[in-house]
């Protein structure tokens, strides 16, 4: 007589998921420090193309060590693209860009919409409804980080440059909202990787720019770059498209409001930037945000 294993706890199941997201929001943190060193380096396309290139490679290296492929169907395959083409391309591409034109305050506002549009769209498209503490937890959470903004703005702000945070904060709310349809059926390390590699040669014209930027550029610059392209992008979209599978999609994103005061601890230990008081509190405003965001509800059925 064949046996099977018991089934793994949903306990489990809930706290692999956490830990995806822990570990996905400290390397999204993280990269904010590195891309504000980095692109005093390198152009803004230059900067996306060369982080996804080495993301797609360290992604195809796990993906064949996983040995794990599922054969997209064809409105697998669109959507793939454009959560590619969208999120990671040219949402790196503009918020890169933006960081040149707008303060970091403003920044912070402006790409912060994308969580409330994650939340919103879902509850449409997605049929996730709007539970009440997620709705709560999200205008809470956005409210810590118009805060942040405000504290640490230096009002340089021009059209261009808040136009690019919008479309950095559209264009990831689309993102992730053609990602979470794709993950009920393919591995999310697959997914991972085919929508880097599908924003890396779509970024390809950037190359020129890249190879100049790589010649003149500090080691040290270099280095970060990498970096950004094995954790912040190789590791942790991995990782947040493992908890994507797992969780809503509206409560994943509001929980990204955990990176801006993790950036400011980081910003304060590896830039000796300190930020106002004021900033701070809309820090733990953002936390508290998330936590709210977090408590169980009964989903209202229609």
């Amino acid at each position: 007589m064949t046996t099977t294993s018991p089934a793994p706890p949903a306990s489990r199941y809930r706290f692999s998921a956490l830990a995806a997201v822990a570990v996905t929001v400290l390397a999204w943190a993280s990269a904010f420090v590195a891309i504000r060193y980095v692109g005093a380096s390198y152009e803004p396309g230059a900067l996306a193309l060369g982080r996804l290139l080495t993301g797609s490679l360290a992604l195809g290296v796990s993906l064949l060590s996983s040995r794990r492929w599922v054969r997209p169907t064809a409105r697998e395959w669109a959507l793939i693209a454009l959560c590619g083409l969208a999120w990671f391309g040219i949402y790196n591409v503009a918020l890169n860009a933006a960081e040149h034109r707008v303060d970091a305050g403003t920044t912070a506002i402006l790409v912060n919409i994308g969580p409330i549009l994650i939340a919103l769209l879902a509850g449409v498209l997605l049929h996730e409804g709007f539970p009440r503490w997620l709705v709560i937890g999200a205008l809470v959470a956005f409210g810590g980080a118009v805060l942040v903004g405000t504290a640490t703005s230096d009002g340089s702000a021009d059209l261009a440059g808040v136009l690019l945070c919008l479309v950095a904060a559209v264009t990831y709310a689309i993102g992730v909202l053609a990602q979470k349809p794709v993950l009920r059926r393919l591995p999310a390390l697959q997914v991972t990787w085919l929508a880097c590699t599908v924003a890396a040669v779509a970024c390809l014209p950037f190359a020129p720019t890249l190879v100049h930027d790589v010649s003149a550029a500090p080691p040290v610059a270099t280095v970060w770059l990498v970096y950004l392209g094995v954790v912040p992008t190789a590791l942790a979209f991995s990782t947040w498209a493992y908890a994507l599978a797992r969780i809503n999609a509206g409560r994943l994103g509001v929980s990204t409001y955990a990176v801006p005061p993790i950036t400011i601890v980081l910003g304060a230990a590896f830039l000796g930037e300190v930020p106002p008081v004021l900033a701070l509190v809309g820090g733990v405003i953002c936390l508290a945000g998330v936590a709210l965001s977090r408590r169980r509800y009964s989903a209202v059925r229609r």
